[in-house]
């Protein structure tokens, strides 16, 4: 009976087809103080989100033959597991790609049009007993270009949904087919600078390493135009619905601070739960606590899919989403 750990939480239904299946289910949050301790050499494997980190020093704890063999990303992004270290000890590596992408796409739409029609500063102003009706006038999505960091799965379905509200989607991703792209009329470009200085909005969606760590800084938010390729002014506008630790999050208070950027809305953090950032001070800053997967449909279908990952794995075949 192999021993699955269940480390930040998992959808119930996914968590009792485990136990129909004979695996031995443990639901427990391990401190990274517990994890360094060897605690990893009681599982066969553990089903991690965002909050749980598998570095290095972590998997050096793991013994041969006796400690977990299996890593399931609860998610996409796998910053937060050492891939090297896993490959190195046999370890397999998978994530759930596909089960966050509908409601990733929603909330950075919704984000989008949060900040171009101050939603989230107008509620906090009826808040405050404040009719703020001549101070928020807005801009329209339509007739604006949208530069899409990165060009996965998120971004494609993304630009379906702006392409709809009238948006002209730009996008860069080196590692991306020209096929795919043309296919979905996206402008292509070989240079990230060109996207920040062609779009008005910009919304990340890459993954995080060393290339991409603050790749939206200040220097590429002052490349930004004001225009609308409609001719009107609608600012600067910067959403991370990604990983945090793209977007440099002191260049997003600067920038907004002196009126450069016109509004940015975060969902993920370099540094998480957010604690007193300066960014909360910024009337044109929302954000939300890293919850572009927190739907129930998103939920279970990571529960199934994670599931199906596992029973693949220890029926000795190789699960549809291993990375390494």
């Amino acid at each position: 009976m192999a021993r699955i750990l269940i480390s930040d939480g998992m959808e119930k239904n996914a968590i009792e087809k485990l136990k129909e299946n004979g695996f031995e289910v443990t639901e427990k949050h391990y401190s990274h103080e517990e994890l360094l301790s060897g605690i990893l050499n009681n599982y066969d494997a553990i089903v991690v989100r965002s909050a749980t980190k598998l570095n290095e020093e972590v998997l050096s704890t793991i013994e041969r033959e006796k400690g977990i063999r299996f890593i399931g990303r609860a998610g996409v992004g796998i910053d937060n597991i050492s891939l090297e270290g896993a490959s190195k000890r046999g370890i397999i590596v998978c994530n759930t790609p596909k089960s966050s992408t509908q409601s990733v796409v929603e909330l950075t739409i919704g984000h989008l049009i949060t900040s171009t029609r101050h939603i989230a500063t107008g509620d906090r102003k009826l808040r405050e007993n404040n009719w703020a009706k001549k101070e928020l006038r807005g801009t329209e999505l339509s007739g604006k270009n949208l530069g899409l960091i990165g060009y996965g799965r998120i971004a494609r379905s993304i630009s379906v949904v702006a392409k709809a509200l009238g948006m002209n989607i730009h996008c860069y991703d080196p590692y991306i087919s020209r096929e795919i792209t043309n296919e979905d009329d996206c402008i292509v470009h070989n240079n990230i600078d060109d996207v920040f200085k062609n779009c008005t909005h910009i919304s990340v969606h890459c993954n995080l390493n060393e290339e991409t760590y603050h790749l939206v800084n200040e220097e590429r938010i002052e490349m930004m135009p004001e225009y609308g390729s409609d001719g009107i002014k609608c600012g600067r506008h910067v959403v991370n619905c990604a990983r945090g630790g793209i977007v440099d999050e002191k260049s997003i208070f600067t920038t907004l601070e002196n009126g450069v950027l016109s509004s940015a809305a975060l969902d993920v953090f370099e540094k998480e739960p957010l604690n007193l950032s300066p960014l909360l001070s910024q009337e044109n800053f929302h954000g939300t606590p890293h919850i572009g997967a927190s739907t129930i449909e998103a939920q279970s279908r990571i529960g199934e899919e994670m599931v199906i990952l596992l029973k693949d794995f220890f029926d000795g075949e190789k699960p549809h989403s291993t990375i390494n």
